[in-house]
């Protein structure tokens, strides 16, 4: 190999070195007008891949698509449903691993919008609840019942303590710059 070549390897290897320093330990923060990534103001575009509707072999082709196509943050809900299919059993294996795509979103150099739900709006069934949870009596579903809150409130911290075990919110260095719950919730007109 020629010189220049090796220059060239070099080069590259310290830019995707950089980058990916830079996506990895950066500061975001929101100050009333705009994210600020690293002292500056983002506008972001984003787009949703919800895992469990394709594989994980195919993640990594699907986000350098998303990225190839301008976006820079991936929103996905996470189905309460799929992730503990009867109580307190938990399911985060193949195209349930939340874990494994949320870093993969990070090593193609994209954020994370993390949509917990409980409710997701996403033509899926029963709204991402697991079925378990309409035999439990007394519930009342996005309300203010206390079993429904209580249920809602494990999955909710199951959910986000492993994010915070695998330290993938952006102020551990992670890819999720955004979480949120409930967002399809608001009065009625």
């Amino acid at each position: 190999m020629e010189t220049s070549s090796v220059s060239k390897l070099l080069i590259l290897f310290f830019t995707a070195l950089l980058v990916s320093s830079k996506l990895i330990q950066c500061s975001i923060i929101y100050d009333k007008k705009a994210i600020l990534i690293n002292g500056q103001r983002r506008i972001l575009i984003s787009g949703s891949i919800h895992y469990p509707r394709s594989t994980p072999e195919m993640w990594e082709d699907l986000l350098k698509k998303a990225k190839d196509g301008g976006l820079d943050v991936i929103d996905t809900y996470v189905f309460w449903n799929g992730h503990e299919p009867s109580p307190g059993n938990y399911n985060f294996e193949g195209r349930y691993d939340l874990v494994r795509f949320i870093k993969t979103v990070q090593k193609m150099g994209l954020y994370v919008h993390l949509r917990i739900g409980p409710y997701v709006c996403a033509e899926w069934n029963f709204g991402g609840f697991p079925i378990w949870l309409k035999y439990v009596p007394g519930i009342s579903f996005r309300t203010d019942n206390e079993l429904f809150k209580r249920a809602m409130q494990g999955f909710t911290q199951k959910i986000v303590q492993m994010m915070k075990n695998e330290k993938l919110f952006a102020s551990q260095g992670g890819a999720i710059i955004l979480s949120q719950i409930e967002n399809e919730y608001g009065p009625e007109s």
